[in-house]
């Protein structure tokens, strides 16, 4: 964050106002000036990242009224106060409530530029720690969210948090069921439209006839059936995010219709003739190469890349090996609790089983076999066995040598236990039954590092 250089002075007087704000532009401040402090707050809010100078003796509210009102707003944004009538006792009460400094005229120019550069400058420094911790709360609340330790996943995770809070248009490709709306939810909850609506569409899934209606809404009227206003799913999105999932099944003519409100930010509802305008940001997701449908003639490139400024890819499950018992594991817990039914162990060979399937439908296919595990009476052993091979079908045929299949499975169980004793060496020795020594040589083969679990 660049040092601030904003000043708001405040003072009723009219030649003292105009005096000081020549000194702070003179000394290259960025000053904006009021006559009075309503004036003041109407414009003022906790971002503001500069200092206040504020005269005490003022009509209508003092300079040290206009302190408790500051206070309220954000006990840390600094102000000075100005006065030719203070005393002592007035100064240090006025410290005492939350005033950065306390001035008397006459006074030099000079000390008061100094105390406001100084207070720019600690305001400078509050602004970054509440953006650093909002970033590090972020990144806690997002691995709830979008959970996996595996490389890739971390890579998404993070790319999430860089665009989040700003309003470019984000392109999310993945396979079916691997998480797309989950990134698209974490997009919008994680940047500054969070307080806005959420507004998912599949463009796949709406009957093509009453497409343009959902999308852009109608006046009674505009059609048979037609009987009341409807507010369409962009103009509902105003103020946050729309999510077009499945962009490419959107029928041709209305990506016209659709690319035209994105260029020109307003709508029509059907039936009338008035533009509204419409503020918001535009996600979309495709399990398709969209560049595909280019070439096929069924998407538009010019919509294709008013869509794509940032583009993000959901990996498969079959590329997240790492992740998978995880969030098996999460999944469980979950269905466990929400069928108030007993969590079931898993065992070295149910993580085979786990490992071993390719996941064709990724996280949502695995969401629904730890259901059925939860479910199932079958005796824990075989549950994983019967739920993923299909009657008369076998797993996929693994290529892996039976020496890499059981480093991966010795990696999960090394993996589960520190996770479960939360980097404990002492609990993991005990519940693997593993000398010291033998544990830490493995969690060096394995890439494991027991900070990452505390």
């Amino acid at each position: 964050m660049r040092k601030s250089n904003k000043v708001f002075i405040v003072d009723d007087n009219v030649d003292m106002r105009a005096a000081i704000v020549q000194w702070f532009e003179l000394a290259d401040f960025e000053v904006t000036e009021f006559s009075d402090a309503n004036e003041l707050l109407a414009v003022l809010d906790p971002t503001f990242s500069g200092a206040i100078v504020a005269d005490v003796k003022m009509p209508g509210m003092t300079g040290l009224e206009l302190q408790k009102k500051v206070t309220l707003l954000d006990k840390d944004l600094p102000i000075v106060l100005v006065t030719g009538h203070g005393d002592v006792s007035m100064a240090v009460k006025a410290i005492r409530d939350g005033a950065y400094d306390f001035i008397e005229k006459p006074f030099e120019p000079d000390h008061l530029l100094d105390v406001v550069r100084r207070a720019c400058e600690k305001r400078t420094l509050v602004l970054e720690n509440r953006d650093l911790h909002k970033k590090l709360l972020g990144e806690a609340n997002i691995e709830q969210q979008l959970i996996g330790n595996s490389a890739v996943i971390r890579a998404l995770r993070q790319e999430i948090l860089e665009v989040a809070d700003t309003d470019v248009n984000v392109m999310i490709t993945g396979e079916t069921g691997s998480g797309k709306e989950v990134v698209a939810r974490c997009l919008h909850e994680y940047g500054s439209r969070k307080k806005g609506n959420f507004v998912p569409i599949n463009c796949g899934a709406i009957p093509e006839a009453i497409f343009e209606s959902e999308l852009f809404g109608h006046e009674p009227g505009a059609f048979t059936g037609a009987l009341k206003q409807r507010i369409g799913k962009i103009e509902h999105a105003g103020g946050g995010t729309l999510f077009l999932d499945e962009i490419t099944c959107m029928p041709m003519h209305l990506q016209v219709k659709i690319l035209r409100a994105f260029q020109e930010r307003e709508i029509e509802r059907l039936g009338a003739n008035k533009l509204i305008p419409v503020d918001l940001r535009v996600v979309s997701a495709s399990n398709t190469e969209p560049e595909k449908g280019i070439e096929d003639g069924t998407f538009r490139s010019d919509l294709y890349f008013r869509l794509n400024v940032i583009h993000l890819h959901v990996p498969p499950l079959c590329e997240r090996e790492d992740d998978v018992v995880l969030l098996f594991e999460y999944f469980v817990s979950r269905a466990a609790a929400s069928y108030e039914r007993e969590v079931p162990a898993l065992g070295s060979a149910s993580i085979g089983a786990l490992l071993s399937y390719e996941w064709p439908g990724n996280v949502r296919e695995l969401k629904n076999a730890a259901q059925r595990y939860v479910l199932s009476s079958i005796p824990v052993q075989n549950r994983l066995q019967t739920i993923l091979t299909p009657t008369n079908t076998q797993f996929p045929e693994v290529t892996a040598s039976l020496t890499e299949q059981m480093q991966s499975v010795e990696k999960q169980l090394i993996e589960q236990s520190l996770k479960k004793h939360q980097g404990n060496i002492q609990g993991v020795m005990a519940a693997l039954d593993l000398p010291r020594r033998t544990l830490n040589q493995k969690m060096v083969n394995h890439g494991l590092d027991r900070k990452n679990f505390i």
